[in-house]
């Protein structure tokens, strides 16, 4: 399968005929936090399946399925589920459903995904915005041709993150009285988790939460002009002087508890987006 341009518009064009208002939005969520896609009432729902073009999906804790809506007045399109390299797929198809959002010309992406902590002063269930984050997979999107269409050869990565979003999503945690912290998401491969000895370099060159995801939907996002929110939610913190078992069970168990609150704290920041004609 090739995860081209002309693929892409092709499965936009398919997803459009699905919709009565184009979204202006769009979110990707990760392993447990299906939930947090629910901003709204779903108007039409797709698995994976369904989709020309998408890949399989076959990551633990994710249902697999594009949900269509609408929040006070702002079309959505939401991922419940994503696509991994530690499935086997290539960049391309990691990165190709924002390809799709792109040609849907939607502006604005919303990332979410579990994550391990580094930090040690961070806790399971808090949320994390990313402020920035550190490509260890080895893989871009970007490697190839450019596609001219879809942005610069070399796009800049020195505010990946937009600021207003993160202000906005400071504003509505405030709101709701949601705690939040702020920092540096690394992205590794997966799918074996790190070891002790990976937890402490990747603690020294900066990092605070770890996961196998959204930096190259990041790439991606960027490269296409989006406006770009990250969110991880923590499940675990990691100790590395008292290092302790951890299961994919028990990651999918905590980010399925904290989901709700994550998708309070998404549909808030973007009724504020809208109510400031943000979107």
């Amino acid at each position: 399968m090739a995860y081209t341009r002309q693929q892409a518009v092709r499965t936009a064009a398919f997803l459009r005929k699905k919709v009565a208002k184009p979204p202006t939005v769009g979110l990707i969520t990760g392993t447990g936090l299906g939930a947090a896609a629910r901003l709204g009432d779903p108007l039409t729902v797709l698995p994976f399946s369904e989709i020309p073009g998408f890949p399989a999906s076959t990551a633990p804790g994710q249902t697999g399925r594009v949900v269509f809506g609408e929040l006070s007045g702002t079309a959505f399109l939401a991922l419940k589920g994503r696509f991994h390299l530690y499935e086997g797929h290539p960049p391309a198809a990691v990165a190709f459903p924002v390809r799709v959002m792109q040609e849907l010309d939607i502006g604005t992406l919303i990332v979410v995904n579990a994550a391990g902590g580094l930090n040690p002063g961070f806790f399971p269930q808090e949320i994390m915005i990313l402020a920035d984050h550190i490509n260890l997979t080895g893989k871009n999107p970007l490697t190839g041709p450019n596609e001219a269409a879809w942005g610069v050869r070399f796009p800049d990565m020195s505010q990946a993150y937009d600021r207003s979003l993160m202000r906005a999503v400071e504003s509505a945690a405030q709101t709701l009285n949601i705690p939040l912290r702020k920092g540096v998401y690394a992205g590794l491969p997966g799918p074996s988790l790190e070891t002790p000895a990976e937890v402490r370099f990747l603690r020294t060159i900066g990092a605070d939460a770890v996961g196998f995801s959204t930096v190259l939907e990041a790439l991606a996002a960027v490269h296409a002009g989006m406006r770009l929110l990250g969110l991880s939610l923590i499940t675990n913190v990691h100790d590395p002087d008292h290092p302790s078992p951890l299961t994919a069970e028990q990651v999918i168990a905590t980010a399925k508890a904290a989901a709700p609150r994550l998708a309070a704290l998404i549909r808030e920041t973007l009724v504020r987006e809208k109510a400031h004609g943000s979107l």
